[in-house]
């Protein structure tokens, strides 16, 4: 479905590969004027300049910024922001994107990738949100739109950390849903399934699990922007699959985990596969 977002000013975290960079574009090409924060400044702005080129011969235009953005840095935050309405005017929509995925058995985690998982996907939305709320309260207009995970729904063997930050993430946009209440701002928050990116290199084939395309998770958040809503799964199935499963006592309910091969999804993991993303994600270059 197409929408328009002519006008509109957009700013995405993470957006410099993946899911953010599938959603700026998407962004732009529904007609929003997009800043791409990104730990990888040059990665970022290179990825502006690519969306750029790109929508130089559409009618609606679209323009992109890239800037730099550590997600864990408040005052960091701020600047990012001020940067991007000096560029394009108030913010419309934040999109907290920026995550990392460390795998492994929570008993040989290493403090830093504790760290890093809980300050990028957790404390990384905090800031993000506290800071939108702050410039869209008192215009009473503004959407913010966090990417949780399905697997913050189901704790899974091999990722404890990661499915505790998006279940953090999940809880703490409900709360925040509740405070907005009468305000004109409004949250959504997004729960893709297993996505074709980096941050799922080396994970197993699961053959009832489909392999979704960063475009996919973009267009939902497009979606939830144009549309509104409040918890968004991707696909839109997967919800209805969860819910009745939930009924189930909790031993059946494994057991039907074991039998998809759900439960192996991040336990299985390739370490060998997996190793350069991590490193790279776990010392910031």
């Amino acid at each position: 479905m197409e929408h328009s977002l002519k006008g509109a000013v957009v700013v995405v975290t993470g957006g410099a590969a993946g899911i953010g960079k599938s959603t700026a574009t998407k962004m732009v090409e529904a007609g929003a004027r997009v800043a791409i924060g990104d730990i990888h400044a040059e990665m970022a702005a290179e990825t502006a300049e690519q969306i750029n080129l790109g929508a130089a011969g559409q009618e609606s235009g679209g323009e992109a910024l890239g800037l730099p953005l550590d997600v864990t840095d408040r005052d960091g935050f701020d600047l990012f922001l001020d940067q991007a309405e000096a560029k394009f005017g108030p913010i419309d929509c934040l999109v907290n994107n920026a995550g990392v995925m460390l795998l492994g058995p929570v008993d040989e985690e290493e403090p830093a990738a504790t760290r890093a998982m809980i300050e990028v996907n957790l404390i990384g939305v905090i800031n993000g949100t506290q800071a939108a709320m702050d410039r869209m309260k008192p215009r009473r207009r503004g959407r913010i739109i966090n990417i949780a995970s399905q697997a913050g729904k189901a704790g899974m063997a091999g990722g404890a950390t990661y499915c505790a930050t998006k279940f953090g993430v999940i809880g703490f946009s409900e709360a925040v849903r509740a405070e907005l209440k009468g305000t004109g701002v409004s949250i959504s928050w997004v729960l893709p399934g297993l996505v074709n990116t980096e941050l799922a290199t080396g994970l197993p084939d699961i053959p009832l699990m489909d392999l979704l395309s960063p475009d996919e998770i973009a267009e939902a958040v497009v979606g939830a922007l144009a549309e509104g809503g409040s918890e968004i799964w991707v696909p839109a199935r997967n919800q209805w699959l969860d819910a009745p499963a939930r009924l189930l006592p909790r031993p059946l309910r494994e057991r039907v985990m074991a039998m998809t091969g759900a439960d192996k999804v991040l336990a299985e993991a390739d370490p060998q596969s997996r190793k350069a993303y991590e490193n790279r994600n776990l010392d910031g270059s």
